[in-house]
């Protein structure tokens, strides 16, 4: 039994970093996000995720175009903002739609 949950933790992790990355665009589209913030966001609505998480995907989604990024220094601290770019806004806006049709059918 021990293998079959290592396969359904597998199978979640998967599923769950594609819903965080659908999340990192969304509020990216909103407005400018940094990596502290979006951990905090995600722990309010349930995932506990680290920072060996979060700024991978993001340096993923800039490199693959789906994010821009400005580096700001605040305090004589570097941080780095990430906005959706326009092909980020066009994926964001078929996975919400596809999101949209799913949940309606399995909820």
């Amino acid at each position: 039994m021990p293998e079959m949950n290592k396969k359904i933790q597998k199978y979640l992790n998967k599923i769950l970093n594609g819903l965080i990355q659908i999340h990192i665009l969304h509020h990216a589209k909103q407005a400018p996000i940094y990596g502290s913030w979006m951990i905090e966001e995600l722990k309010k609505h349930g995932y506990n995720v680290s920072p060996g998480t979060v700024y991978p995907l993001l340096h993923k989604m800039e490199a693959e175009k789906l994010l821009t990024k400005k580096i700001e220094f605040i305090e004589g601290k570097r941080r780095v903002y990430y906005e959706t770019s326009k092909q980020g806004e066009i994926l964001l806006r078929e996975l919400k739609d596809k999101v949209q049709e799913l949940f309606h059918e399995i909820l």
